[in-house]
C-alpha cells in the first residue's frame, strides 16, 4: 500500500486531501501541529469508513517535532511515496508590506518556507527509496513575481497578502532549486496552487474544498511522464494549469 504524509491536515484542504487520498488506497500520515484535534480528524475519517490513518503529531516549526515524527513514521515504513507540504499560515489580514514587523514575517517565513525545508530535508531518505516519489508544495498564485507585479492581474490590489505572498514566493524559489537538485532521481517536485477555497484561511470564502483536494492530488499522482519544477494553477490557468513563477 502507498503511503502519504500530508502536514497540516486536521483540518480544511489538507484534511480534504488526506479524505481523497484514503479513498483512492493509501495509507496516509495525518499531520498535525496539535495531537488532539490530529486525532479528532482521524476519528471522522474513521467514522466514513477510512481507516487507514494515523495521526503524526507535527509542528513544522519545531526542529525537534519533525525529527520526531521522522522517527515514529520510519518505524512504520522504510519507504514514503507521497509527502505534501501543505501546513501554512496567512501572517495575518490586511498588514501590507509597511505595517507588517518583522515577527509576523518571520512566524510566517518560518512554517511556510522553513517548515517545508525542515520536513523535506527529514523524509527525503524514506522518498528515495519509494519507486515513484512525489512532492508537492502548497503555494499560491500571489506568490507569483510575475502575476502580482500585473497590473491587469485581479490580485494585483491585494497588499494585504505582502507577508503571505512574500512566504510563498520564497517557498517556490525553494521549489525550483529542489527540482533541480532531484532532476536526476525519480523524485518529481511541484509547487501547486489549490485555488482560493472555504476554509477557515479564507474566511469560508471561495471554491469548494473538494476541487482545491483534487488539484493537489493531480499533482501527487502524476507519472513517470510528468513534469517536474514547475508551478501549477488551475483556477488561473484551466488550459494547462501551468502559470509563471
Amino acid at each position: 500500500m502507498k503511503s502519504v504524509l500530508i502536514t497540516g491536515a486536521n483540518k480544511g484542504i489538507g484534511f480534504e486531501t488526506a479524505k481523497q487520498l484514503l479513498q483512492q488506497g493509501f495509507y496516509v500520515y495525518l499531520g498535525s501541529r496539535d495531537l488532539t484535534n490530529g486525532n479528532e480528524a482521524v476519528e471522522k475519517l474513521k467514522q466514513e469508513g477510512l481507516t487507514n490513518v494515523e495521526t503524526v503529531e507535527l509542528d513544522v516549526t519545531n526542529e525537534n517535532s519533525v525529527k520526531a515524527a521522522r522517527e515514529a513514521i520510519g518505524k512504520k515504513t522504510t519507504e514514503l511515496d507521497i509527502l505534501i507540504n501543505n501546513a501554512g499560515i496567512n501572517g495575518g489580514m490586511s498588514y501590507t508590506a509597511l505595517e507588517a514587523n518583522s515577527d509576523q514575517f518571520l512566524k510566517t517565513f518560518d512554517t511556510n518556507v522553513f517548515g517545508v525545508a525542515r520536513v523535506t530535508q527529514a523524509f527525503i531518505d524514506l522518498l528515495k527509496k519509494a519507486t515513484a516519489p512525489r512532492i508537492v508544495n502548497v503555494s499560491t498564485s500571489v506568490g507569483s513575481l510575475t502575476l502580482q507585479s500585473d497590473p491587469n492581474w485581479p490580485a494585483y490590489d491585494y497588499a494585504k497578502y505582502a507577508v503571505y505572498g512574500a512566504s510563498k514566493a520564497a517557498l517556490n524559489m525553494y521549489t525550483v532549486h529542489l527540482a533541480y537538485e532531484l532532476r536526476d532521481t525519480n523524485i518529481k517536485v511541484n509547487a501547486v496552487c489549490p485555488g482560493y477555497t472555504k476554509t477557515d484561511f479564507t474566511n469560508h470564502n471561495g471554491g469548494e474544498v473538494s476541487t482545491a483536494a483534487k488539484r493537489i492530488i493531480k499533482y501527487a499522482l502524476i507519472d513517470e511522464n510528468g513534469p517536474s519544477g514547475k508551478f501549477f494553477s488551475e483556477e488561473t490557468n484551466p488550459e494547462t494549469g501551468e502559470i509563471p513563477w
